[in-house]
């Protein structure tokens, strides 16, 4: 059997005879991991385990990220549930190209029900609050489609800890999940056409008709025709250049592509000139950033439901406008999103147009070069039906009733979420991947990151514990109110990880508003591959109360 390096995020002694660990001190694991077999960076010790695991048996990374990904489900229940929802994106070593997983599924399909929300509001909770569960149809598909192995093996892992039963849940999805296994167990033909039957046993077949009787029962407006009609979109990423890489993102069903603009802003600046996390490079980004989510808040929505101008607003040609607004010398306490269909700098000035718990992460790397990056979530407070150990999402919360809004409620239209997964390549081969927990503030991070390792040349280890920031001048994605006012989070408020006074004094000398934050500013994991040695580096940042791992196979 082969080593496998297992370096973990929190202060724990792991006895699996199957694994070495590998550390300065065997006692107090670290949370950095570095191998040529494959990396797996992800959210609790059993999820990375189970990645590992796979990835050990000879998987690949969509197998070993389908793995983690239902580990997490109880392992890291709370940050992510079964009926929650993952962005997935897949780099292809073959191919060399980085595909999309839409992971997020949609709002009931009733227009009464649709009525029901503008009249009353959208619930923060709650069973009226949860769209069509989409992780199990994302995750089976990937596995379909660009996987190796079968559900049986993948979810092997995750039945062990069910089988536990630490939590009284544990035995019904233990049952439900085993459902699926009988399913693909039973179905003949081809190892696809077994895990299209398990997946449309749970959304077309007897466990939809359980949880359509379930959402009759407990008042909610999903019904077994939503779950029938719900499909997992494969897409092409969003990508811009940025000094020789090329960073992906998905759609603007998600957030991801405001990291993208921020970068067009930023190519205009000499950031390693200013200096790491010196006043001018906090500041110059920042403002960056206000401009970048003014017109996320503005311009993104499900584009299957609206035209997004995503050309213009990451054309030069726009940029050109937008980034002299950047004031070197002054923090600007405006919300001003640009006019890409006009190619204008400004909207309209000052006008209001359109993070916390319940996010997991998840990247990982195979021994022949493909790379997962994966952001798994379920906001809670779940709406739970026990009898099949079964919790929905609250994702409909990220929708508001703000009519004609590009991210207002339609039918079957699926949230702008802030899930937001990176891949980034150069020539054509898989350099970076990171996921973020944090909300609103995961592309903040993940900007941070990236420029970390293209400016300054960091390390995952070094960029996971460098000082952060955060603008909190942007909408909150998590309050659906039809105001866009009662969005905003905070005008001119900075959040930072910094004790230099000098730093602080500056900042606030230009007009931000500074917020002291002892904690960490979300909570990330990031993976390089160097391409000359074939050596992968992990890095995970743990939370306050949840450790993160990253763990290595060596070939």
């Amino acid at each position: 059997m082969k080593k496998i390096r297992f370096i973990l995020a929190v202060c724990t002694i792991i006895t699996a005879t199957s694994f070495t660990i590998s550390s300065d001190d065997s006692t107090n694991l670290t949370w950095h991991a570095s191998g040529n077999g494959g990396v797996v960076a992800a959210g609790p010790k059993e999820s990375a385990q189970a990645g590992l695991d796979i990835l050990a048996r000879g998987g690949n990374a969509v197998d070993a990220a389908v793995a983690v990904i239902f580990n997490q489900a109880v392992s890291d229940y709370g940050m992510f549930s079964i009926g929650g929802e993952v962005p997935f994106m897949f780099y292809n070593n073959t191919t060399g190209n980085v595909l999309v997983y839409n992971g997020m599924g949609g709002a009931p399909l009733d227009q009464d029900a649709i009525d029901w929300y503008y009249e009353n509001g959208i619930p923060r909770n709650g069973i009226k609050s949860a769209t069509v569960p989409s992780a199990i149809s994302t995750c089976m598909t990937a596995l379909e489609q660009k996987g190796t192995m079968s559900f049986e093996q993948i979810i092997a892992p995750t039945l062990k800890l069910l089988d536990t039963e630490k939590e009284s849940w544990y035995a019904n999805l233990a049952l439900t999940l085993r459902r699926l296994v009988e399913t693909e167990r039973t179905t003949p033909g081809r190892r696809e056409e077994k895990i299209r039957a398990a997946r449309d046993r749970f959304y077309k077949g007897d466990i939809a008709d359980e949880l359509n009787d379930y959402y009759i029962q407990s008042g909610g407006f999903l019904r077994k025709e939503d779950l029938e009609a719900h499909k997992t979109i494969i897409e092409e990423p969003v990508s811009v250049q940025y000094r020789g890489y090329t960073v992906h993102k998905c759609d603007t069903w998600t957030q991801g592509p405001v990291l993208l603009q921020s970068l067009k802003l930023l190519e205009n600046f000499d950031l390693r000139a200013m200096g790491d996390f010196s006043p001018d490079y906090v500041h110059t980004i920042a403002e960056a950033i206000k401009l970048a989510y003014a017109d996320r808040d503005k311009y993104y929505g499900d584009p299957e439901f609206v035209h997004v101008p995503m050309k213009e607003l990451l054309s030069d040609e726009y940029t050109k406008l937008r980034y002299p607004l950047i004031d070197r010398d002054h923090a600007n306490r405006e919300i001003r999103p640009g006019n890409p269909y006009k190619i204008d700098a400004l909207a309209g000035a000052g006008e209001y147009l359109p993070g916390t718990g319940g996010t997991t992460t998840c990247v990982v790397v195979d021994k022949w070069g493909n790379m997962v990056a994966a952001t798994p979530s379920s906001n809670p407070e779940y709406a739970i039906y026990e009898n099949l150990g079964f919790a929905n999402n609250t994702r409909m919360s990220s929708l508001n009733t703000q009519k004609g809004h590009p991210n207002s409620l339609e039918p079957g239209k699926r949230p702008r979420i802030t899930l937001t997964p990176t891949i980034v390549t150069r020539n054509g081969k898989p350099i970076l991947g990171m996921s973020v927990a944090g909300g609103d503030m995961q592309d903040q991070t993940a900007l941070q990151l990236l420029l970390d390792f293209i400016e300054f040349g960091k390390m995952p280890r070094e960029a996971i514990t460098s000082p952060r920031f955060r603008s909190y001048q942007m909408e909150n994605s998590f309050i659906p109110d039809p105001d866009p006012n009662e969005r905003i989070i905070d005008i001119g408020l900075l959040g930072i990880n910094e004790t230099d006074q000098s730093v602080i004094d500056n900042l606030k000398a230009r007009g931000h508003e500074v917020t002291i934050i002892d904690g960490t500013i979300a909570n990330p994991v990031m993976v390089y591959i160097d391409q000359v040695t074939g050596i992968s580096y992990a890095a995970s940042q743990p939370r306050e109360k949840r450790g993160k791992y990253s763990g290595a196979l060596n070939k």
